[in-house]
């Protein structure tokens, strides 16, 4: 069978018996999502253009819209909005970007469609009245000297052209070569003149202030921007629901509980001398005790869900005779048996207490000791003592299990052998007299 034929099976087995506990993850992570919604969602959005005439370069573009998203901008929106913001709040709501074009673009996001659109509206508004108060601020001496520069150079350019204007007049009228080369050449110098005084004006519209214009109003969404809330429900419950399946499929790999009988025996250093059944009113399940147990219960976590599903038992005789046979198998062994079991071995327990129950009626010596599945500790050995291990299959890792024959070496105890539980439903009762179970320690032993 290919890994993947293997991965399919533990996949469709997770879905199967535990259905129930990845359904409640779902609905978590559902409430996750719309928990995180309300902080992360951006609710709606829209976006306002400012266009910036003129040439620009490209690091005057970047301080542009380091301007659009300034506190001094976004104080002033917040206090034209009617729901009175703060601009604080407004700095995680509002960004702004340039592109080539000189169009600074300002998005916005907000709680509501209205809200967004006065948003955005106000912002780009603000901005606009904040480059232009900058621009007006900045004429300081340096400008003001170009300017005043500048306009000295008209008063001479004008003083030049009036010049030529009186040279042309008093050249010659004779239609001399000499004399029309001169004037020619009077109104060309006076038509560059008039074209030099043109561009320098245009350069100063260029550059005077008001170049900055919103370019209308902005949209109002329709519909919130994603992702939306339930964008956020969905995705925390899927992303719960698969944490939960590869989580079991996580622990189905990094499970080493044992459950064969060679490696269970090879890892103790003892043989097995029977599996016996061990009926719970629950079959495989664990006892609900306490709050956590039965949310476990409720979920469907309480029982394993990588074994085969659990058969139902046989009869009361089949099930007898498997402990009898135990105890017969013992009858040639040492005279004072131990029976170990550990402190969570539920079913190891219940099949120790029908051991020892058994073997007080047939006169068998034999005594329980629960001990510690962290650490085992075993008592001393007595003159003629042995240890029965009794245990559940798929309940102890290797080490644990050669934990437990190292404190067994120890205690100078042998153990004889082990006995491995199976958890089992009840048998459904059958009209009509129950058949009694034979008394003899070696009836059904072979």
């Amino acid at each position: 069978m290919s890994d993947d034929t293997v991965r399919l099976a533990l996949v469709g087995q997770v879905l199967r018996r535990r259905w129930r506990l990845l359904a409640a993850l779902a609905v978590l992570g559902a409430l996750v999502g719309a928990g995180a919604s309300i902080l992360f969602s951006p609710g709606y959005k829209t976006t306002s253009g400012v266009l910036l005439q003129g040439p620009r370069q490209a690091d005057e573009l970047l301080t542009q819209a380091e301007i659009a998203t300034s506190s001094v901008v976004l104080d002033r929106a917040a206090a034209v909005l009617p729901w009175h913001p703060s601009g604080a709040d407004l700095k995680k709501q509002v960004s702004a970007t340039v592109a080539q074009s000189n169009v600074v673009t300002i998005t916005v996001s907000a709680d509501t469609a209205e809200h967004a659109q006065q948003l955005a509206d106000q912002v780009a508004q603000q901005y606009v009245k904040y480059s232009v108060q900058l621009a007006t601020n900045s004429a300081d001496a340096s400008v003001q000297l170009a300017q005043e520069q500048r306009e000295s150079l008209r008063q001479q350019v004008k003083l030049t052209t009036d010049k030529i204007s009186d040279l042309a007049k008093n050249v010659g009228g004779g239609l001399t070569v000499e004399s029309v080369q001169v004037r020619t050449q009077l109104e060309g110098l006076k038509t560059s003149l008039e074209q030099a005084i043109n561009d320098l004006n245009q350069a100063d519209l260029a550059t005077g202030v008001g170049n900055t214009v919103v370019l209308g109003p902005s949209q109002r969404p329709t519909s919130p921007a994603a992702p939306t809330m339930t964008h956020f429900v969905a995705g925390g419950a899927v992303l719960f629901f698969l944490a939960g399946v590869f989580g079991h499929l996580f622990s189905a790999r990094t499970d080493r509980r044992l459950r064969g009988e060679p490696e269970i025996a090879s890892a103790l250093g003892a043989p097995i001398l029977a599996g016996v059944d061990v009926t719970t009113p629950q079959g495989d399940r664990v006892p609900a005790t306490g709050f956590l147990g039965k949310v476990r219960h409720l979920l469907g976590g309480d029982r394993p869900w990588v074994l085969p599903p659990v058969a139902t038992s046989a009869d009361e005789v089949n099930r007898d005779i498997r402990y009898r046979r135990v105890l017969a198998r013992l009858a040639t062994g040492p005279a004072d048996v131990l029976l170990l079991v550990a402190d969570d071995d539920e079913t190891g327990r219940l099949a120790a207490a029908q051991l020892a129950a058994l073997a007080d009626r047939l006169s068998v010596p034999l005594r329980i000791f629960e001990f510690s599945a962290d650490r085992p500790t075993v008592p001393d050995a007595t003159s003629s003592s042995g240890v029965l291990v009794v245990l559940g299959a798929g309940t102890r890792t290797a080490w644990q299990l050669v934990r437990l024959a190292e404190a067994c070496a120890d205690g100078k105890q042998e153990i004889v052998g082990a006995v491995l539980t199976h958890p089992v439903r009840p048998a459904p009762e059958r009209p009509g007299p129950a058949a009694e179970a034979p008394e003899k320690a070696l009836a059904g032993s072979a």
